[in-house]
């Protein structure tokens, strides 16, 4: 397996890891034996960042993260910062966690922005099928 050059995972240390897992500049994925072990409990969803962010975590458009328990706004912001924690406090504020105000939640075409963070996200979301999005803003005058 070639090594993305960006984290830990892909470090020769890890190789027996690689026989289990995927990687590539768009994030972890499980094999297949591994993934169907891992379905009760984890879910695997898709999730688009905004140019800056990307640029930031050294990702591409798209990152599949591992989220463990029900899909919420929370549960997928939390799988995300600890995936890539340069983005802590860059979606969210440190201490309250709320939303930052130039950043907007979108899925299956819906302002999920307004939503509570512990209501549950579309089936779609938490099959895989669609991915949650995160949004910049555009503010002007």
């Amino acid at each position: 397996m070639r090594s993305c050059g960006i984290c830990r995972q892909c470090s020769p240390s890890r190789r027996r890891l690689s026989r289990k897992f995927s990687h590539s500049r768009s994030g972890v994925f499980a094999s297949g034996a591994l993934r169907s072990s891992l379905q009760g409990r984890l879910i695997m969803v898709r999730v688009v960042l905004p140019f800056h962010l990307r640029n930031l975590a050294h990702v591409g458009a798209e990152v599949t993260l591992a989220v463990d328990g029900q899909v919420t706004q929370r549960s997928v912001l939390d799988a995300l910062e600890a995936q890539y924690p340069m983005l802590q406090g860059t979606i969210r504020d440190h201490v309250t966690k709320q939303r930052r105000a130039f950043l907007r939640f979108f899925a299956c075409e819906e302002d999920l922005s307004h939503e509570s963070p512990d209501a549950p996200l579309p089936a779609e979301v938490a099959s895989g099928k669609e991915p949650f999005l995160v949004v910049g803003a555009i503010a002007g005058g």
